[in-house]
């Protein structure tokens, strides 16, 4: 009778463990940009497909008129003195304003936070952001989402990336009222500011 409650209580505990991590969504980041303006865009979806030979991705935004207005761009970043990437960033540039290098921050002055880390996709141990974190960035009246769908190192162990596949979402509309209408509450908020 004791071996088969323990065979029970083994074989429910694997089961519920399996469930939980079937339901239990990747974590969301929310920040708002230093940018507060009415601005809205013509939404769009794509995926980038990053590597050592196609490094750079980047994709035109074009406001609600038709006109381009922002040009969002995925590079790559390495350590000094070495051609290897290790990550990679995200910056919106506004063509109208481009004293601002990126729009995607929260703030102008550089930080170790991960709200003002959004953009960077950094899969190492010690990333501000851990890199399958969705992240929902408002910048004037529209939202850019970020989401790293997957990554690869070669070799396996080394801090060096030869792929990155990346989906982004620019929309006019929060995206964080559709996930919580059709979401049972698993998703949490890592960090935001503001709302």
């Amino acid at each position: 009778m004791i071996r088969m409650l323990r065979c029970w209580t083994i074989l429910s505990t694997a089961l519920a463990c399996q469930l939980w991590a079937q339901t239990t969504a990747p974590p969301l980041l929310y920040v708002e940009s230093f940018r507060h303006g009415a601005t809205r865009v013509t939404g769009k979806t794509f995926e980038a497909r990053l590597t050592p030979q196609n490094p750079v991705y980047c994709e035109p935004i074009k406001d609600v008129r038709g006109n381009d207005r922002y040009v969002l761009c995925l590079a790559p970043l390495h350590v000094e003195g070495d051609i290897q990437i290790v990550s990679w960033e995200e910056k919106l540039a506004d063509l109208q304003h481009r004293t601002y290098a990126n729009v995607l921050m929260a703030s102008q002055i550089p930080r170790d936070d991960p709200v003002n880390n959004a953009w960077w996709l950094d899969p190492g141990k010690f990333a501000r952001v851990p890199v399958l974190t969705e992240r929902i960035i408002k910048v004037d009246g529209f939202y850019v989402v970020l989401k790293v769908m997957a990554y690869h190192f070669t070799p396996s162990e080394s801090p060096y990336l030869d792929s990155m596949t990346v989906q982004v979402n620019i929309t006019n509309t929060d995206p964080r009222a559709a996930k919580n209408s059709g979401a049972s509450g698993a998703r949490g908020s890592v960090g935001s500011t503001g709302n």
